[in-house]
């Protein structure tokens, strides 16, 4: 039977269902939500504090009750949290925008605030060893992984830009110019929600061919090459 490191440190009391036990796993629910919360906040994301602290603490009642009931129900299948963590997947889901330049808006938010939900639980089930390591690993994951994600993407051979060009009859031009700097262009998409702002806009998938700008050059050195075109009125990459 598994034996829960922390809990044995803190004691026997910490593995019974008491007034004194509730209150701690409600605590360490909050603190821990909150600081996932403060840092989602920090970035300006949708979902802040609040948003977190609520699904969290919602995930750690609904597992506390199923304890309780099943203390006294042997065999209970714990209902009450299964139906808190697919509301939460609902909520999360939800949660993910498409912005007018076809960017996906709220994905890494979206699935801490699931996973927030999901250490809930299992702050609610008293497992605290569990709970804090994964806390650990979710903050390494929102806080320090962004950086290193950003540098892969800015380096791979693949990727997406949002182009604003002054006519449509430039578009070919635009084709041909990033051929001969050895780049290939695998998808171009119009952008219908800019129809009526007097540019041609378009989401274009790119891959690069050339060796030379494998190896020395970045995604963002490459747009800032292209946006001196003179008829490129703006580019950007898409981030996913």
């Amino acid at each position: 039977m598994f034996m829960d490191p922390i809990t044995k440190m803190i004691g026997p009391w910490a593995q019974e269902l008491s007034l004194a036990t509730i209150v701690l796993r409600v605590l360490l629910s909050v603190v821990l939500s909150t600081v996932i919360g403060c840092e989602r906040a920090t970035k300006r994301h949708a979902a802040g504090v609040r948003t977190f602290v609520v699904v969290s603490l919602a995930c750690t009642v609904a597992m506390l009750a199923d304890c309780c009931i099943a203390a006294q129900s042997p065999g209970y299948l714990y209902l009450l949290s299964t139906a808190s963590i697919l509301a939460v997947s609902a909520v999360a889901a939800n949660s993910v925008l498409y912005s007018s330049r076809n960017q996906i808006k709220g994905l890494t938010t979206s699935a801490a605030l699931w996973a927030c939900g999901v250490i809930g639980l299992t702050a609610g089930a008293g497992l605290f060893t569990i709970t804090l390591v994964s806390f650990v690993v979710l903050m390494i994951s929102l806080s320090w992984m962004p950086g290193f994600e950003m540098d892969l993407k800015n380096r791979s051979n693949f990727f997406e830009v949002h182009l604003e060009l002054t006519s449509s009859q430039y578009l070919q031009e635009f084709i041909t110019t990033s051929r001969r700097l050895g780049l290939g262009i695998d998808d171009i998409e119009l952008n219908p929600a800019y129809a009526s702002s007097g540019l041609s806009v378009y989401t274009v998938s790119l891959s690069i061919h050339s060796a030379e700008l494998k190896q020395y050059k970045t995604h963002k050195e490459i747009i800032e090459a292209l946006s001196t075109l003179e008829y490129v009125y703006h580019i950007e990459e898409m981030q996913n």
